[in-house]
C-alpha cells in the first residue's frame, strides 16, 4: 500500500503547479519514504551531531537564563556555516524537503540569539561590542552567492530560477553571470525587489526573452553588424544603463559579469562595483555575450570623471564570459567572502558530466573527480608543449587557449540547480525558440529550483540575518559620526 502511495506521489510531484503544492507532496514523499522519520534521529555520519546538539543546548540555556553575556560569548566561539559539518551537500540530498531536524533547530536558535544580541532595547551589552561581534561573525560565517552559467538559449532557463528565488525572497546579494548568464545576473542587480518580482511574471518575462530570441536567430542566420545593433538595442531595452556601482547603489545586490580575453596575452576580468565601478552594465553584456564566430568581440565602455562615456581599456577586445570564467567562484570567494555557491547550471557540454550518478555516487564520486584531475593536467600539459608555435598560428593560440580554459574550469557548487535538456536539439542553441519553448524553459528552471529551496533557505538563513544586522548597525554608526563631527 505504502509503495503504491509513493509511487503515486512521486508521479505527482513532477506535476506540482506551484512551489507550495510541491512542498506539501515533497513532505508526504518524505513521510511515506521514512525519510521524515530519519530527519528526526540526530545521529548521522555526515555530521558532528554531538557538537551540534552541546551547542544548540548551551545557545538555550543562555538566553533562557537572560545571560546576554553568556550568549555573545558562546556565539563568539563559533557561528560558521559549516559548523560541525552541518553544510555538508549530502545532508540535504537524502530527503525531498530539508533535512536533519536538529540542523534546522541550531539555525533557528542561531538566528534567534543574533536578533537577541542586536535588539536595540538589549543594553547589557554596548554597541560598540555589538558591532564588533557582527563585523566578525559576518566575516566568519561567509556569504552565499547564485552563479548564472553561460548555455546559449538555454540560460534562459536561468529566468525560471530566478522567478523561483524572488518568490522566496531567497536571492542572494551577490550575483554572477557569464554569457547568456550575464542578462539574468544584470536584470536581477539592476531592479529592486518589488520590480523583479513583477519582471519575472511569466508573461512579462516570455515576451522579452522572445524579443531576444529574434536577435539570436538573426546574428546566426546574417552574422552581420546590423545583428550587433539589434542585439545592442535589445539589451538596452530590459537592462537600465548604469555602471556597476550605480547599480549596486540602487539595489544593494553585488553582481558580477565575467569577460574573456581575445588575445593570448590578456587574463579575463571579472567585472563589478570592485573591481569595475564605472564599467557599464550594458557593455559588460555585449561582451560577455560575444559568442567566438557569431558575435564579433566587443569594447567595454565607461563613465569618466566628468561622467561622460569612453572606451575602457580601448586597446583591449572581449568575448564569451564562459570561455574562461563561467563559475568565478575562487574570486567571488576572494572579493566578497563567499564561501558558499549556488550554480544555476546550462552549459550543455557540462551538464552530462555534472548532473551524472557517476557524480552524485558516494562510492564512485572520489574516481570521478580522479579522472578530472588526469584530464586537466594533460590538458595543461599539451597546452604548454603548443605554446612555442602559437605566434606563428595565432588561430591555433586562440582555440588552445580557449579549450585548455574550459577544460580548467569547476562547474558545480554546493548547490547545483540544472535539468535536463535533451529535448532541446544543439542547434537551437543560437536560434530562435518558439514560445511554448521559451514557456518549457522557464518552467523547467523554476520547477528544478523547488527542491532546492529548503536547502537554500536553511544553508543562508544565518547569514542572510548577519548581512542585514550589520548593514544596519554600519548606517548607525555611520551616522553617530556624522552627528560627532557636527558638534565638533
Amino acid at each position: 500500500m505504502y509503495s503504491k502511495q509513493l509511487s503515486k506521489t512521486k508521479k505527482a510531484l513532477s506535476k506540482a503547479e506551484s512551489y507550495e503544492e510541491w512542498k506539501a507532496l515533497a513532505q508526504k514523499h518524505d513521510e511515506l519514504s521514512g525519510m521524515e522519520a530519519w530527519k528526526q534521529v540526530n545521529y548521522s555520519d555526515l555530521y558532528d551531531n554531538d557538537e551540534i546538539h552541546l551547542r544548540l543546548e548551551t545557545l538555550r540555556a543562555y538566553r533562557e537564563q537572560g545571560d546576554d553575556k553568556g550568549l555573545l560569548f558562546t556565539l563568539n566561539e563559533g557561528v560558521h556555516g559549516n559548523m560541525g559539518g552541518m553544510g555538508s551537500p549530502r545532508l540535504y540530498e537524502k530527503a525531498l524537503f530539508g533535512t536533519k531536524q536538529l540542523i534546522v533547530d541550531y539555525v533557528d536558535e542561531v538566528v534567534d540569539a543574533i536578533l537577541h544580541i542586536a535588539d536595540k532595547n538589549n543594553d547589557n551589552i554596548s554597541f560598540e561590542e555589538k558591532l564588533d561581534f557582527f563585523r566578525r561573525a559576518s566575516h566568519c560565517f561567509g556569504r552565499s552567492a547564485l552563479m548564472l552559467s553561460g548555455g546559449g538559449q538555454l540560460g534562459n532557463f536561468h529566468g525560471g530560477v530566478l522567478k523561483a528565488l524572488a518568490q522566496q525572497n531567497l536571492i542572494p546579494d551577490v550575483i554572477s553571470g557569464s554569457s547568456a548568464g550575464s542578462i539574468f545576473a544584470a536584470l536581477a542587480g539592476t531592479h529592486t525587489d518589488e520590480e523583479l518580482i513583477d519582471f519575472l511574471e511569466e508573461e512579462t518575462l516570455l515576451d522579452v526573452i522572445e524579443k531576444e530570441a529574434s536577435i539570436f536567430k538573426n546574428i546566426a542566420e546574417k552574422r552581420s553588424a546590423l545583428s550587433i545593433k539589434d542585439l545592442e538595442a535589445s539589451v538596452n531595452n530590459i537592462i537600465p544603463n548604469l555602471t556597476f556601482q550605480e547599480a549596486y547603489e540602487r539595489t544593494g545586490r553585488k553582481i558580477n559579469i565575467s569577460v574573456s580575453p581575445h588575445g593570448i596575452q590578456q587574463k579575463s576580468r571579472l567585472l563589478n562595483a570592485i573591481a569595475s565601478p564605472n564599467v557599464l552594465i550594458r557593455s559588460a553584456l555585449m561582451a560577455s555575450c560575444a559568442v567566438p564566430g557569431v558575435f564579433p568581440p566587443a569594447t567595454l565602455f565607461a563613465k569618466n570623471k566628468d561622467g561622460k562615456v569612453q572606451a575602457y581599456l580601448p586597446s583591449r577586445k572581449w568575448i564569451d564570459g564562459s570561455m574562461s570564467n563561467d563559475l568565478p567562484s575562487k574570486r567571488l570567494a576572494r572579493l566578497f567572502g563567499v564561501n558558499h555557491f549556488i550554480v544555476s547550471l546550462t552549459n550543455p557540454f557540462i551538464i552530462p558530466f555534472a548532473n551524472s550518478p557517476f557524480q552524485r555516487s558516494e562510492f564512485l564520486a572520489p574516481v570521478v573527480r580522479f579522472s578530472k584531475t588526469i584530464i586537466k593536467e594533460s590538458s595543461q600539459f599539451n597546452y604548454t608543449l603548443a605554446k612555442p608555435f602559437f605566434k606563428y598560428i595565432p588561430s591555433l593560440a586562440l582555440m588552445a587557449n580557449a579549450t585548455n580554459s574550459v577544460i580548467q574550469q569547476d562547474y558545480t557548487g554546493d548547490i547545483n540547480i540544472m535539468a535536463d535538456f535533451s529535448v532541446i536539439k544543439p542547434t537551437k542553441l543560437l536560434s530562435s525558440l518558439t514560445r511554448e519553448e521559451l514557456t518549457e524553459l522557464i518552467d523547467k528552471g523554476e520547477k528544478a529550483t523547488y527542491p532546492k529551496l529548503e536547502a537554500i533557505r536553511i544553508c543562508t538563513k544565518v547569514g542572510r540575518t548577519l548581512d542585514k544586522i550589520l548593514e544596519a548597525y554600519e548606517s548607525e554608526e555611520m551616522r553617530l559620526v556624522k552627528r560627532v563631527l557636527t558638534i565638533d
